[in-house]
């Protein structure tokens, strides 16, 4: 009888412990999200890019991606995020595809320009560099060294 006393206790201090564990995650893993003022920017490629994805700016968060669509006009994809309140960027910033590791994960840098004129709510970027993809470039990689290999058997044999 005693033992299953002690179980019991014990079981409730490790739910305790982990609801506590819960809590924290969940609240620290929303990293500060900012309700800020909506910006536009359109790209070629957004390879991995999620909505909920961060905005940042000298690697800090300012902003998170709200919405990604595909423009019918110019079959681009639109992407609408937030930028926090008080940053007022010139209208020369680009917005950059980046990867957070080799493993993956994507997010918008956003490098400020010199501009005087700042972007308004709703404006659109008009700099923007797409995301890069590692498969082609290992294609490229991988298939150029062949071509170059081809080549140097051709000259040997002549």
């Amino acid at each position: 009888m005693r033992t299953n006393m002690i179980e019991a206790v014990m079981g409730a201090i490790v739910l305790l412990l982990a609801s506590f564990f819960l809590v924290f995650a969940y609240t620290s893993s929303k990293g500060g999200s900012y309700s800020g003022y909506p910006l536009v920017a359109k790209f070629d490629r957004i390879d991995g890019l999620l909505v909920g994805n961060d905005v940042r700016i000298s690697g800090v968060k300012v902003g998170s991606i709200v919405s990604i669509e595909i423009d019918p006009q110019t079959f681009l994809a639109r992407v609408v995020f937030t930028v926090r309140k008080g940053l007022d960027l010139p209208v020369d910033t680009v917005a950059e595809i980046v990867s957070e590791s080799l493993m993956g994960g994507k997010y918008i840098a956003l490098v400020p320009g010199g501009d005087k004129k700042t972007l308004a709510p709703g404006e659109k970027i008009t700099y923007t560099q797409s995301a890069i993809s590692f498969e082609a470039l290992i294609g490229k990689y991988l298939f150029s060294n062949k071509d170059e290999e081809k080549e140097e058997k051709s000259k040997k044999q002549a």
